[in-house]
Parts: structure tokens; sequence; C-alpha cells
């Protein structure tokens, strides 16, 4: 060994093998890399649901679970809270045929959300009254914000309000925004947690309840537009700081198509506008397809036809990716389902509260068409949606004929709480810095 290393070449090898060792030893024994972080939201199962609806003394809510559907009389007009495990639906149906609150009404009982988006009629032109519930024990602070055709207008007036535990605050926005003829509507929730509605009845007759709207994006689907006579009105918001063109497509039973002379709109920074479509749909179910260089809202006023006529609304919604349900319907009540970007394929199923259950169905839909599909079931009922294959979204819409004019209520099929999309998270000091 003494030769060896006293040889003018044996050093250096001796030293080129010890590292050779060194680094072998070292790569066994390196841990495997930690994967990346995922940069795409993941769709994680939901665990417990609660769920919030105004009161109505004396009318009865549905609520489903996967599989059984119930109904519950709420005694006073208190908030309507129900909590249970995953698919937990809930919502009622309210019919008046006579006097100023004459029309179909139908709510969808809400999460708390950390923020939410209303889009209809404004103060000017209706009685809009909103529905702030903090059903938790802990307090909860909510930012209110109406944007109007001139821009934002409510000012500081809705900006911290607070809500004490299990409180219910009903605010007429009047109050906020009385000059409003059309509106957006945005409710942040600064902490804690409160759910939203907004009851609307027109000054020309007809009530609804204004359905969540999706959050501010490029593109829009408006679903769940019925046929038949009545006026059809697109409200387009863009709540952000640059304006926005819109290009706009109508999805029929027929085709897919731009209405002539209703291809586009320009919608300023914080502005809200109009757009009749009544004749570019031509009384056909269909949804509306919105393409934006900026992020927008939107929504869509339906009046039905007669000597008193009533209103319903839809709005922007995300695709039955994760499925969806409404647990209240009734006689005359149909889905409008639109196949967007290709064919399409959806599972329908009908849930009674009593009798024998429904045998589930498929729907197919042609790419870029809507499909009507009568929903056939006595008394109440709830109905879930699956979806099969494609990029398929929808509407659920409930018509009674009457000799005084039509009654009709709409909501947009909503995710499911069976599932939700879980963004990403990342790493990064501004959790802890002020």
């Amino acid at each position: 060994m003494r030769a060896f290393v006293e040889h003018r070449a044996g050093l250096p090898v001796l030293v080129v093998v010890s590292l050779i060792a060194l680094y072998g030893v070292a790569y066994v024994t390196t841990p495997a890399p930690i994967p990346p972080s995922p940069s795409a939201p993941r769709k994680v199962p939901v665990e417990s649901v609660t769920t919030v609806c105004p009161g109505a003394k004396g009318e009865r809510a549905g609520v489903y679970l996967p599989g059984t559907v119930n109904g519950e009389t709420m005694e006073d007009a208190k908030p309507f809270v129900t909590k249970g495990p995953a698919g937990l639906e809930a919502g009622y149906l309210t019919r008046v045929t006579k006097g100023a609150g004459r029309g179909l009404a139908g709510v969808r009982c809400t999460e708390p959300s950390a923020a939410t988006w209303l889009v209809g009629p404004g103060p000017a032109n209706a009685e809009v009254r909103l529905h702030l519930t903090n059903a938790d024990k802990a307090p909860a602070l909510a930012d209110v914000q109406v944007y109007a055709a001139e821009g934002p207008i409510s000012g500081d007036a809705g900006v911290g309000l607070e809500i004490a535990p299990g409180e219910h605050r009903e605010i007429d926005l009047k109050t906020l925004a009385p000059s409003a003829d059309i509106m957006a509507l945005s409710v942040t929730t600064v902490f804690g947690r409160v759910a939203v509605a907004a009851r609307t009845t027109l000054e020309t007759g007809g009530v609804d309840w204004l359905p969540p709207a999706a959050p501010p994006a490029t593109r829009v689907v408006v679903p769940g537009i019925p046929g038949g006579g009545g006026l059809r009105r697109l409200l387009v918001a863009t709540p952000g700081e640059s304006d926005a063109t819109v290009q706009v497509r109508a999805v029929s039973e027929d085709a897919e198509f731009a209405m002539r002379g209703k291809e586009s709109l320009d919608v300023p920074a914080g502005g809200v506008v109009a757009l009749d479509v009544t004749t570019g749909i031509a009384g056909t179910a269909s949804a509306l397809v919105l393409t934006s260089s900026a992020p927008i809202v939107a929504g869509l006023v339906i009046t039905g036809t007669g000597a008193r006529s009533d209103v319903a609304f839809t709005a922007g919604t995300p695709s039955l990716e994760l499925g969806s349900a409404v647990a209240r319907n009734g006689a005359g009540a149909e889905l409008l389902l639109t196949a967007v970007g290709g064919p399409g394929s959806v599972r329908v199923q009908v849930v009674q509260g009593e009798g024998a259950e429904q045998e589930p169905f498929d729907v197919k839909m042609a790419a870029g068409r809507t499909r009507a599909v009568k929903l056939k079931a006595k008394g109440d009922f709830a109905v879930v949606v699956t979806p099969v294959s494609g990029e398929v979204y929808g509407g659920r819409v409930v018509r009674e004929r009457l000799k005084s004019g039509v009654l009709l209520t709409a909501q947009p099929l909503a995710p499911a709480r069976m599932w939700t999309m879980l963004r990403p998270l990342t790493d990064t000091p501004r959790v802890v810095l002020p």
C-alpha cells in the first residue's frame, strides 16, 4: 500500500476511487424527489354541507339526499337551515295567483360562500330584497357592491355590514342603489360565513329569486332559457377595470349561431349593459355562450305571456362536470340541456317522495344543440342529473298556464354538493404578512 501511495499515479487514483464511493453512497441514500404541486384544481369529495334559504312561513321545503327526498313545512319566517352529508340539496317553490306577489318563485338553498354574484333588474324597476344569513356561531362581516349601467353606485353604504351569529338581515336595495334599472351585485364575505339570496318583484308584475351567477370569467354560458312567448333580456356586467367586448352566440334546439345584429356588445369597465335577444332566439329553448376580452358576469330576464305576466331568471353557471340536483319541482317542470363544443350526454333520475322510484334515463345532445326534456312525476319530486360525456350545461324550468297568463320560474343547474374543485395550495410568506 505504501508503495502504491508513493507512486506518482497512486494518490490521484485513490482520491478518485474515494469520491466515486462517496457519491455512490449519497445517490443510494438520497430521498426520492418531492413531486411538484398540482397546477390545476383537484376534484375532491365533499364531507358535510350547510345550506340556507330565506324563510317562508307555511311553505314546504324539499330536502334531497342521495336516493331520498323529504319535505319540511316552515313554521315561521326565520331562515331555513339544513345540515347533512354530501349531496344534500334543499329549496322550495311558492305559488301565488293573485295580488302584487302573483307568480311562481323558486329558490335553491345556498351554502355560505366567500363571494356571491347576482344579476337582474335594479331597484329603479323592481323591489329587490337582499337576504344575508349567518348560520354559524361566530360573527361575520360582509361587503355589498352594486354595479349599474353607469358603474359602481352603492359607494360605502354596503361596506362593513356586521352580521351577528345566527342573525338574518334583509336589505331593501333601494337604500343602497335607488337609481339602478339593471344591476350586478356582489356580496363579499370579509370574515365568517354568509349565505346570500335575493327576491325580485317587478313593478310590471312577476316575482322570482335571483340565482347566483358564475364568478367573473372571460367565457360564460347562460343555460336554461325556455322557448315560448315573452321577452328575453340578457344582462352583462364587467366588474373589473377594463372595458369588455363580448361575443354572443346562441345554442338552440336546431342550431348554434350568432344572432343577426346581436353578435357582440361593448360593456364599459364597472358597468352593466342589457341586450334584447327575444327575436334572436325566436322562442326556442336555448342557451347563450359569451366570450369576452375581459372577465364578465351575466344573467337573463325571462318574461312570460298573458294579461298578467310572470318573470323568471337564469344566469351564467358552471358545466355539469360535477353533476347537479334540484330538490323541489312540480307539475310542468322540464330540463333544458345544452351541449357546447361537442356532443354531450347526461343521466337523469327523478326521485319521488312517494310511489315507485323511476328508472334513470340517458339524454343525448348533438354538438351545439339544446334539448328540452319534460319531467313526468306527480307531486313534489327531486331531479338528479349526472354527467356521462361532453361539456353540458342545464337549467330547470317550471311553467303553469292560467287564463290570466303563464306562471313560470327558472333555476340554472348548479354543481352538486357531492364533489368540489380544490384549488392548488402553495407555500407563500403572504399568509403571515399584514
